[in-house]
C-alpha cells in the first residue's frame, strides 16, 4: 500500500475539520523531508517566485486524497490542480506557502488549505495551516479556531500605533506611486512593520495573538482564505479593500483592521 493510500484508509470516515488538520500536516511533512533530500527549483514570473518539486509533489499528495475522499467537491491549487465543484464547495490548496523562504532553507513556511462555499464572497467554512518547523497545526472550524487543539482566545483590540503591521510589497510594486502612496499611508502609522514571506503563517500568528494586522495586495485565494478563516474565527476583521489601483486584504484585530481600512481609503 502506497502512503497515499495509507492515508486514504486512515482517513475514509474523518469530518471535513479532521482531513483539512491531516492534509495540511501531511503535506509540510512531505515538504520537510523532500528538501532534506535536495530540492528541483524552477521560477515563475520573477526570481523570487518559485516553484519547487516538493510543492508539486505535495499538492498532487492533496489532491489525491480529496479526489479519493471528497470526489465531488472542487479543488483549486496553486500549482494547477483544478476541478470542478458538483456540490458548491472547493478545497483551496497552497502545498507549500512561503516557497521562496522554503527554498532558501528558512523554516518560515507552511502547508495551507481552506473549504471554501459557494457564495460570491468564497466564504471559508474551514481553514488549516501547519508549520513543519515548529510542529504546530491551527484549525478554524465551525467558527472557532485552535492552535494543536486549544481553543484561541478572541483577539484583544489595540491601535495600529501600537501593534505591529505584518505586510508584503514587492520591490517592481514601490515604482508604481499610487500602489507605495497607497501601502505608505498604512505603514508609517504602524508601531513597526515586519515583512516575513509567507501570508498563512503570519495570518495564523495573527489570529493567535500576535501582531497585530497583515496587509498584503492582489492576495490570491490560496494565499488569503485560510488565514482569513483562522482571524475571522479569533474574533478579528478580514477584509478586501481596494485603494491605489488594486485590492488590498487586511486581517486583523478588530480595531487596526479598521485603522489599515481608514488609512488605504484615505479618509483617517
Amino acid at each position: 500500500m502506497t502512503d497515499t493510500q495509507a492515508f486514504i484508509t486512515a482517513h475514509r470516515h474523518s469530518t471535513d475539520a479532521e482531513l483539512a488538520a491531516a492534509l495540511v500536516e501531511h503535506a509540510g511533512a512531505l515538504a520537510l523531508e523532500m528538501r532534506a533530500g535536495g530540492l528541483g527549483t524552477d521560477y515563475k514570473t520573477s526570481i523570487s517566485d518559485v516553484v519547487t518539486d516538493a510543492d508539486r509533489a505535495a499538492e498532487r499528495f492533496v489532491a489525491d486524497v480529496l479526489e479519493a475522499l471528497r470526489g465531488e467537491d472542487g479543488v483549486l491549487g496553486e500549482e494547477g490542480a483544478a476541478r470542478d465543484s458538483q456540490t458548491g464547495r472547493t478545497w483551496v490548496i497552497d502545498p507549500v506557502d512561503g516557497t521562496y523562504n522554503f527554498s532558501q532553507g528558512s523554516d518560515y513556511f507552511c502547508s495551507a488549505l481552506a473549504l471554501v462555499s459557494a457564495d460570491a464572497d468564497r466564504t471559508p467554512a474551514i481553514g488549516a495551516v501547519h508549520r513543519p518547523a515548529t510542529g504546530t497545526t491551527w484549525l478554524a472550524a465551525d467558527g472557532v479556531a485552535t492552535r494543536d487543539g486549544e481553543v484561541l482566545g478572541s483577539l484583544p483590540e489595540a491601535s495600529i500605533r501600537e501593534k505591529a503591521l505584518v505586510t508584503y510589497l514587492h520591490p517592481s510594486n514601490m515604482r508604481d506611486d499610487a500602489v507605495r502612496e497607497a501601502w505608505l499611508r498604512v505603514a508609517r502609522e504602524a508601531a513597526t512593520v515586519r515583512m516575513m514571506g509567507a501570508g498563512s503563517v503570519d495570518l495564523a500568528n495573527i489570529a493567535s495573538g500576535q501582531m497585530g494586522c497583515w496587509l498584503q495586495h492582489t492576495v490570491a485565494d490560496w494565499d488569503w482564505l485560510p488565514g482569513k478563516a483562522l482571524v475571522e474565527a479569533a474574533g478579528g476583521r478580514a477584509e478586501k479593500v481596494d485603494a491605489g489601483g488594486v485590492t488590498w486584504c487586511v486581517a486583523g484585530n478588530a480595531q487596526m483592521a479598521g485603522d489599515v481600512i481608514a488609512l488605504l481609503r484615505n479618509d483617517a
